[in-house]
């Protein structure tokens, strides 16, 4: 948890450092509206894409996963067949495929690309799923790959992360102006920095929410992306088992959206939520028509 969170520091510092340098060669104030918006987009996106960059690294930190380079026994050489193959189907470059040790049934998917990508599934899934849920599993991450979600979530999050930024200091500056008789001190006061905090706070909330119904609406799609790779029944038996056993996830933040396992909630914490609750996403296949679910090479849907 501390070397995750002083990872976090440490890029943020570093980007704010990079975006300072950048605004300084090309002679942009960021006390103007303009540069100021400047600012919130070059941080904005330069944290999100910095963070997908190493994305598969710092997972790999994060779990501890194993990353198969040449298959130790059967189950491992089956896990590393079946992504190669279906890497195939989906008309994607081969995937790193790595085991993590976690006790609950769970894999994810990520990297900076859909050619340089790492899917890796738990220990749990392999002690606890069959053969044809696994296949099941293993496609619905492959099918984040393919659909270019890592990508997708990590353009979305620069474009909420700007506004986030930009919001929170704009709104900042009339309060502290209103509360400051109609002067405007620069946005450099104690009240102002304390406005501005609470606003990132509230803008932020409101972005997570959208995000995260992206998030929701992407795991369908990966559903039945796993459904086209492995068979729908399989897809929908895999769904049924994580329903089963479903637990807390132990993934950390930076993956768990990309994870395999639903989500429970209501109210406001299913606003938040990454996974739609498991019973919608099983009759969202069970209801979708049968013929959606051929696998057609190169397109998962």
């Amino acid at each position: 948890m501390f070397k995750r969170f002083a990872l976090l520091i440490a890029t943020n510092f570093a980007v704010l450092a990079l975006v300072s340098i950048i605004m300084a060669i090309f002679g942009i104030n960021p006390s103007t509206y303009g540069g100021l918006f400047v600012f919130a987009a070059l941080f904005g996106f330069g944290g999100a894409f910095f963070t997908l960059a190493i994305s598969k690294w710092s997972a790999k930190r994060a779990t501890g996963a194993y990353v198969i380079k040449d298959p130790r026994d059967e189950a491992e050489r089956w896990l590393f067949n079946t992504v190669r193959r279906q890497a195939q189907q989906a008309g994607i470059g081969m995937p790193e495929v790595a085991i993590y040790d976690a006790p609950e049934i769970n894999a994810f998917a990520t990297g900076a690309n859909r050619n340089n990508a790492l899917v890796a599934v738990s220990t749990g899934l392999l002690r606890s799923m069959t053969r044809d849920e696994a296949e099941a599993v293993l496609g619905h991450e492959v099918a984040h790959v393919a659909n270019g979600d890592m990508v997708t979530m990590t353009l979305l999050q620069g474009v909420l992360n700007t506004f986030v930024i930009f919001l929170a200091r704009v709104v900042g500056r009339a309060i502290d102006g209103y509360l400051n008789g109609g002067r405007d001190n620069g946005g450099g006061g104690f009240a102002y920095f304390a406005i501005v905090f609470v606003l990132d706070m509230i803008f932020g909330l409101f972005a997570s929410m959208i995000a995260m119904w992206f998030s929701r609406h992407r795991e369908f799609r990966a559903d039945d992306g796993g459904a086209q790779l492995a068979g729908r029944h399989k897809m929908i038996a895999a769904l049924e088992r994580l329903a089963q056993t479903y637990g807390q996830s132990t993934l950390p933040k930076q993956v768990a959206a990309f994870g395999i396992s639903g989500g429970v909630g209501s109210g406001m914490k299913r606003l938040l939520m990454s996974h739609p609750p498991l019973d919608e996403r099983i009759a969202a296949l069970r209801n979708a028509p049968p013929d959606k679910h051929a696998v057609r090479q190169g397109i998962v849907a």
